[in-house]
């Protein structure tokens, strides 16, 4: 190896290590550079002299190369051109080798590589010689005979070196334009000596043409083994042609009689019947072991597989099925009345077709597990088809079969899961359906779920009409919010509220404990807890609408129950109120409390969410100011509307509350509502928003243990919201004692639990003006307005009579 003239002269520039790469000497070369570091060096190298050292890796898989991860030889490069990649860190850079390298000394930084190098020259300038020319001729005919076999190299290659007589450059421009293994050209980079360097790439030309020679010899085989195939194809058609001239002919040869036989014994009808027959006359045509045919067997195989006549016998036992789903569910008695009601019709009317049920409710209050005990109430196999973010229209109706790993689409494959024709279908999640640019799975939905149009449903993959009107769907989903208007139609809604404390104890006594106990291999004598500890562990470790996380916690008592008597620790556990921390730790929630004395401007909202209800106090400050209105607490927009309403309603009966005229230029209102990473909207908070700032502004303190709910319009009237159950559950949890409602929801009491109403007292009320004595605990005059007449009447507010339900008085 022959170094520069003078020895000691190193130069560094930016290093480059290449993955399977090698440059050489007076080439041309563009490449895609991604790594972070490699980039930087790049960009380094055009701030200077644009010049830079590359390197091949030793080991290609090494994502950031040390010195003993590089070969030691590399080349010197000016980089021509240098372009960004749209959308990515990564860049496209056109480099030219200069001259071959020694890395002398590599370092690293926090940006990218160096080195110190030393150029490499070659060993001897002098090559006019008869065995030089006679290895440049064998390898100029060797590099012809290789782009020959390769095929896709461009003639004009051969002709750029055709009358070098340089082997050194030779042996570079062929190795840096034939596929090569990467050590190949590395040891061809490392020659220095360009006879060797010519005698080295014929050695590695020779073995590249034998394996092309090989591959070559293979795939003429493979072609002639194709035709092959063909004549016995034709054969075999001509031999089926003389057998049946002679009568012979009989193709139980093949399996196609089989298909045959099994289609006319399914007797359906003719259209079905005509397009299947016609798939397994494609088959037959088919030459055996194509791609064509294994479509089509698959095809056939598939709508062969389906229950087009199995069917399980329904059970219209009302008593049995009204007993099964007692036995696994506590509570839920809306969607139990509906079952029973839809097998009471069934008894009476055989025929029947399905319905589809959509259950709503918050997480964990049973939507999933109440499907599969209807299924085994009706006797129906069952199916379940998770819908959470799909967002494919193929993945409900199929992909047609004409696609490679084409399939039919869920509701097709479920009813193949379930082998009959009239199973239960859940669909869950089907709020949380998706779509984009390959369709919309709830509009593939509508026909599935039309009990008008789903006799004769049509899958993509199968193309044949099937019959879904026996199946019975039921849905589940946390809200109907982002369930499609035209979806929602097709369905009758159940809604599924949350469970009172006192259901959850139930539930927790007679299904999550002893399922948890038997899974954990304990026995009833071994633990055991009393009904105040499940209320404790509800109350103190659990803040849910459903039960999915207190069976978690009761698991978490078995677990370390097991531990102890496993350890020898002792041979049972008993709990009771006031023990579970020393198996749970300390209680994760606090239970909600009533503030220790009635304040101004302090008011307890109710509000709703998908997973319950929830207390939600709404505070406001009055300051000396110029009349702005702050609202913060991560409002929405309607939230913040209803706030400009309470106001501009206050402004409008200023003198009557007693509150000076011009509040709104003198003072300043700040209503917050605690808890601001939660976002937080709608308009059912305007009641208690304008009492807060009723409160704040006359001083006049709100009692604590009254919360209310409704929406305010600008002239004061109180109207209807939604989830009334939910936040009256929460207001029973908090020690609320008396509610406010609109008294266009006194209809929905009917449908709040037991417990609660004879926890609470409910006012009703179409005006915000009749409810003021209610909330605020201090005498001031407020003025009534009379709908019936343009008068006003003023009342004392400790003397008015607010509106009691009736059905909510203590007994």
């Amino acid at each position: 190896m022959k170094e520069t003239k003078d020895s000691a002269q190193e130069t560094r520039y930016p290093l480059l290590p290449m993955r399977g790469l090698s440059v050489f000497p007076g080439m041309l070369i563009n490449f895609d550079v991604i790594r972070p570091k490699s980039v930087a060096a790049l960009n380094s190298a055009l701030n200077t002299n644009r010049m830079v050292f590359i390197v091949a890796q030793r080991d290609i898989s090494k994502e950031t190369p040390m010195e003993n991860d590089l070969y030691s030889i590399g080349t010197v490069c000016r980089i021509k051109q240098l372009l960004r990649i749209p959308g990515t860190e990564g860049v496209r850079v056109l480099v030219e080798g200069i001259e071959r390298a020694k890395m002398t000394r590599f370092e690293a930084n926090d940006e990218f590589y160096f080195a110190d190098v030393l150029i490499v020259e070659d060993s001897d300038s002098k090559y006019s010689s008869a065995r030089a020319e006679a290895l440049i001729r064998q390898c100029l005919s060797l590099f012809d005979e290789y782009a020959h076999l390769f095929g896709s190299l461009p003639p004009e290659l051969l002709a750029k070196i055709a009358d070098s007589d340089k082997p050194g450059y030779i042996a570079d421009f062929i190795a840096q334009n034939i596929y090569m293994k990467p050590e190949k050209k590395q040891a061809l980079l490392e020659e220095v000596r360009p006879l060797q360097r010519v005698q080295l790439l014929n050695r590695f030309l020779t073995r590249e043409i034998a394996v092309l020679s090989i591959e070559q010899d293979l795939n003429e085989r493979t072609h002639e083994q194709m035709t092959k195939s063909q004549k016995e194809f034709f054969l075999r058609e001509q031999m089926k042609l003389i057998q049946a001239e002679l009568g012979e002919y009989d193709d139980t040869f093949e399996d196609f009689h089989e298909y045959r036989k099994r289609i006319l014994d399914l007797k359906l009808s003719d259209e079905i019947t005509d397009k299947l027959l016609k798939e397994v006359s494609r088959l037959a045509k088919q030459p055996p072991g194509t791609s064509e045919s294994a479509v089509i067997r698959n095809y056939l195989d598939t709508c062969l597989d389906l229950p087009w006549n199995t069917r399980t016998v329904e059970l219209i036992d009302i008593t049995k099925a009204k007993k099964i789903l007692d036995d696994d569910h506590f509570g839920l008695e809306k969607v139990k009345e509906r079952i029973i009601e839809y097998l009471a019709v069934k008894q009476l009317s055989p025929n029947l077709k399905g319905t589809v049920l959509c259950l709503v409710g918050p997480p964990g209050t049973g939507k999933t597990s109440i499907a599969t005990s209807i299924a085994k109430a009706t006797n129906r196999n069952f199916a379940r088809i998770s819908l959470g973010g799909i967002h494919d229209e193929a993945e409900i109706r199929g992909h047609r079969k004409t696609y490679v790993g084409a399939m039919p689409g869920r509701i097709i494959a479920g009813l193949e899961q379930a082998k009959s024709a009239n199973p239960l279908i859940l669909l869950d999640e089907i709020d949380k359906l998706n779509s984009d640019y390959r369709g919309d799975p709830a509009a593939a939905l509508l026909e599935a779920l039309d009990v008008e149009q789903n006799h004769s449903f049509r899958d993509h993959y199968l193309e044949i009409p099937f019959n879904l009107s026996d199946a019975l769907f039921v849905t589940t989903a946390n809200t109907t919010e982002t369930i499609p208007r035209a979806l929602l139609d097709r369905m009758e809604v159940i809604e599924l509220s949350s469970y009172t404390d006192e259901e959850k104890l139930q539930i927790a006594k007679r299904h999550l404990i002893p399922k948890q106990r038997k899974k954990h291999g304990l026995s009833a004598a071994q633990l055991n807890m009393s009904d105040d500890a499940v209320r404790d562990l509800i109350t103190l470790y659990t803040k849910e609408s459903g039960v999915r996380n207190l069976e978690r916690e009761i698991a978490s008592v078995c677990r370390k129950t097991a531990k102890k008597i496993a350890g020898g620790e002792c041979k049972s556990v008993r709990l009771k109120a006031g023990m579970l921390e020393s198996l749970l730790g300390p209680a994760k929630f606090k239970p909600d409390a009533l503030a220790p004395a009635d304040e101004v401007g302090l008011v307890r909202g109710l509000a709703w969410t998908s997973v319950g209800g929830t207390v939600l106090d709404v505070e406001v400050s009055v300051l000396e100011g110029s009349g702005n209105l702050e609202l913060t607490g991560n409002l929405g927009d309607v939230m913040k509307e209803s706030a400009k309403a309470a106001v501009a309603y206050i402004r409008s009966r200023a003198d009557r509350l007693g509150i000076q005229s011009d509040f709104y230029k003198t003072k300043d209102i700040h209503i917050h509502f605690p808890e601001g990473a939660i976002p937080k909207d709608g308009p059912s908070a305007g009641i208690a928003i304008c009492i807060a700032v009723i409160s704040a502004l006359t001083g006049t303190p709100v009692r604590r243990d009254v919360a209310m709910t409704g929406e305010i319009s600008l002239r004061g009237r109180v109207m209807a919201i939604g989830g009334l159950r939910e936040k009256t559950m929460a207001a029973m949890r908090t020690g609320i004692k008396t509610v406010i409602i609109p008294s266009e929801n006194e209809k929905d009491l009917e449908d709040i639990d037991q417990t609660v109403r004879a926890a609470l007292n409910f006012v009703t009320t179409d005006h915000i003006d009749k409810v003021l004595d209610v909330a605020l605990n201090t005498k001031i005059e407020y003025t009534v307005n009379n709908e019936a007449g343009p008068e006003d009447i003023t009342v004392p507010v400790m003397e008015a009579s607010p509106t009691v339900c009736p059905s909510n008085l203590r007994q």
